[in-house]
């Protein structure tokens, strides 16, 4: 790392008009490369060490100083903002502003843990809101303290940082002026745009715009368009349209491109040097029917001792991206594939992800390989690593397997001898580890999770229930004992690496959770053990508390996240777990194939815990917007869906309750939606938080999660 990077940072952050802000920003206002931006993460956090900068639990990079210089910080007024108050300061809180439709809203402080009723959030006014947006990060400066049941209340004096200035909306014209309505809730009033003839804009479009000035609660806002998207409804607009607004990846960069080509040119399936050749043994995989990438094939063999030898052999990605290549870093920025409804957004380019890597029958492929042996009671003895070579026999579907198994005998002469012998070996194996899973305490929720059916328009034109049944059950116990298997031999070699953590619940949530079951008449001794929370799972199963109760848990427990932290993963049952049998769709996994390949070496790789503490908050933003992307869009085409259907009734299941109404999903098509308390006309209602109802008078009337 040179002076002249340390020297270019010292003189950014000490200079009189610095603002504290996220280290990206800063490698932005430098303008970094790539591999310049990773360096200057390390080298930050080494001064913070030295006490030369600061860099706190909310990642802004600050200069040493207690109260930021005259002019900056929390006494610089932004753009917009509000006027700070008169007389003595107090400190400001930095947070995550979040903004409600109505124009109030709410900052969650940064590096504090968020209670359970949101009591720690600061409450902001429409009018002391300034120009913050959702997700910018602020300074809010407390106004008046938390009072019992209220939040503490305070005006935003900074906007530290923009989450985005580019918003998707539908262009409109009105009273001889240009705008756009934003999509979602964001703004509740429209965007005046100027100059909307460059880019030919016409009423109706999708646009998406750059915001020259935002929005107060004084004055309105200002944008420019930047790209037409097409005709709002038309095929794959939607689509489109939550591409742009989270800012997802569509393309590769030229020289990750070309890597990706010289990788499919070079690829020799003859040449195994170095692997273990396996390409003679029965392998098959098995995948949901429209699985878009095949990255983990299984074999098995019981011994006449009845020991077990499973192997779970994975895609060897890591042999075709090399760490710090053009294709590692676009993996790294991507962090994660993407999985649209109608589409996927890759996280390597198809050359690999769909060619190369891919598990495909009767290829010859490159894989990591775990071999895992059992006793004949499903305790595992034994782990061996390999570099290896493998041929897939067949590429099975879910629903193959089930029909296998509700009905072997039909299948006998479908199959080779030998595949048909092996699926009934991993039957009889997985559900042999199941049991020791489920004895050891692991928690399986039961969610009835619904998808949608898309026409060619990308259009819903149905929807199906997903289940959870015996043929992904096998797949799913080899996949977790490989995971549990490789975590726990690079934790032998006391090397830090990124593991998939999942804290206990916080006991406060436990607590309510209890108060829930009890109003639903359930008795429990106490939720903190975990084989009590088994129980009470396995009491509502099939009964119509069921998915209240899963709900309720769920909502319960930690978010499970990636950090090189010595921590287990609680809804597991396991004390070390990482991310291994997925490379092509998730960049953790990569990380764990290379820190594989350096065991198989001998050789002692790269281990820096701080910057794989960052590396993991990465990836955990990625994969969080990556689901929101998915949800928003499954919502968008649940709307154009229903719009049509405007008056007819369904079926639903109340998800949610506030004290402003319920929130309830379709059974049958998974579309969520609002009920407000004001709808609810025949009754008055009260809200109970401990037991998530609304409670009408008259008795026999509650509304309830």
């Amino acid at each position: 790392m040179s002076d002249t990077l340390e020297q270019r940072l010292l003189a950014h952050v000490l200079a009189p008009n610095y603002r504290p802000v996220k280290p990206r920003v800063i490698a932005k206002k430098l303008e970094l490369s790539s591999e310049e931006a990773v360096d200057l993460r390390r080298l930050v956090k080494k001064l913070a060490k030295r006490g030369v900068v600061v860099y706190g639990a909310n990642h802004l990079v600050g200069a040493p100083h207690a109260p930021p210089p005259k002019g900056a910080g929390a006494d610089k007024k932004p753009k917009g903002a509000a006027p700070a108050p008169a007389g003595k300061r107090k400190p400001g809180v930095v947070g995550v502003f979040r903004r409600h439709d109505q124009g109030y809203g709410f900052v969650r402080p940064i590096g504090v843990r968020p209670a359970p009723d949101r009591s720690g959030d600061v409450f902001v006014a429409a009018q002391d809101s300034g120009d913050a947006a959702t997700g910018d990060t602020v300074r809010v400066q407390i106004a008046h303290e938390r009072r019992s049941n209220r939040n503490a209340q305070g005006r935003i004096v900074e906007i530290i940082e923009r989450h985005t200035h580019a918003f998707v909306g539908t262009y409109f014209e009105a009273g001889g002026g240009a705008f756009v309505q934003v999509d979602g809730t964001l703004f509740a009033q429209p965007i005046a745009v100027g100059d909307p003839g460059a880019k030919n804009a016409r009423p109706d479009d999708k646009v998406v715009f750059e915001m020259v000035r935002f929005p107060t609660y004084w004055q309105s806002g200002e944008g420019v368009i930047v790209e037409v998207l097409g005709p709002r409804g038309a095929p794959g607009i939607d689509t489109l349209s939550i591409i742009r607004e989270f800012q997802l990846p569509e393309g590769f960069a030229a020289d990750a491109v070309e890597e990706a080509r010289l990788q499919a040119d070079t690829f020799d399936e003859t040449d195994l040097a170095g692997r273990l050749d396996l390409t003679a043994h029965t392998v098959v995989t098995i995948d949901p029917v429209d699985a878009r990438d095949f990255d983990d094939a299984i074999s098995l063999e019981k011994f006449d001792d009845g020991r077990w030898r499973l192997g779970v052999h994975i895609a060897d990605v890591a042999h075709f991206v090399r760490a710090k290549s053009a294709l590692d870093r676009e993996a790294r920025e991507r962090g994660t594939s993407v999985y649209l409804p109608d589409r996927v957004l890759p996280m390597l380019p198809e050359i690999i992800s769909n060619g190369l890597a891919s598990l495909q029958p009767d290829r010859v492929r490159y894989v990591k390989t775990a071999y895992l042996e059992f006793t004949p009671e499903g305790v595992r003895t034994s782990v061996e690593l390999h570099d290896a070579a493998i041929r897939s026999r067949r590429r099975f579907t879910y629903e193959e397997v089930d029909e296998y198994l509700a009905d072997r005998a039909s299948w006998r002469a479908k199959l080779p001898p030998e595949v048909f012998e092996l699926i009934g070996r991993m039957h009889e194996l997985a559900m042999l580890l199941r049991g020791r899973r489920m004895a050891q305490g692991a928690l399986e929720l039961s969610m009835r999770e619904i998808k949608i059916d898309l026409d060619r328009d990308g259009r819903v034109c149905g929807a199906h229930r997903t289940v959870n049944t015996e043929s992904h059950q096998i797949i799913e116990e080899f996949m977790l004992a490989a995971n549990m298997a490789v975590a726990e031999r690079l934790a032998e070699a006391e090397w830090n690496f990124l593991r998939r953590i999942h804290e206990a619940p916080d006991p406060r949530k436990l607590k309510l959770l209890e108060s829930f079951t009890q109003s639903l008449g359930l008795e429990t001794d106490g939720l903190e053990s975990r084989f009590e929370l088994q129980r009470l799972l396995a009491e509502v199963r099939g009964k119509p508390e069921e998915q209240a109760v899963n709900y309720a848990l769920l909502r319960s427990l930690q978010r499970a996240r990636y950090a090189p932290n010595e921590e287990g993963h609680y809804a597991l049952a396991s004390g070390c777990y990482c991310h291994f049998t997925s490379p092509i769709r998730r960049y953790p996994d990569l990380t764990i194939h290379r820190l594989f390949g350096a065991l198989l070496k001998k050789k002692k790789p790269r281990d820096d815990f701080d910057e794989l503490a960052g590396l993991g908050e990465h990836c955990c933003d990625r994969e969080r917007r990556a689901e929101a992307a998915e949800r928003e869009l499954t919502k968008v085409k649940l709307l154009h869906y229903l719009s049509d259907r405007i008056g007819e009734e369904m079926n639903a299941v109340v998800t949610g309750v506030e004290e402003f109404g319920l929130f309830a999903q379709g059974t049958e098509v998974p579309a969520e939606g609002m009920i407000h308390v004001a709808s609810l006309g025949d009754d008055f209602y009260r809200y109970e938080r401990a037991t998530h109802t609304l409670s009408g008078r008259r008795a026999g009337n509650p509304f309830r999660l």
